[in-house]
């Protein structure tokens, strides 16, 4: 994989799990924090990891397409 596609795919990591851990500290941050560390991080990531592979970076990768898709588009 060439660097650029590299960079490329963390950005779009990055702007999945930034909202999504701090939606889900807001929501649960309270609850969570009387847990030991190591029980916080396991429910953070059993519960985000899939719902970044799976629901985010695709929505992400869509609308990334659609924008592209429209820049190649002649101009009428």
């Amino acid at each position: 994989m060439k660097t650029k596609m590299k960079v490329i795919a963390s950005l779009k990591i990055w702007i999945a799990i930034y909202p999504s851990i701090t939606l889900f500290l807001y929501l649960f941050g309270e609850k969570l924090a009387a847990l030991p560390l190591y029980l916080r991080t396991f429910l953070l990531t059993i519960s985000l990891v899939p719902w970044i592979v799976f629901a985010v970076v695709p929505f992400i990768d869509t609308i990334l397409k659609r924008v592209s898709s429209k820049q190649l588009e002649p101009k009428k």
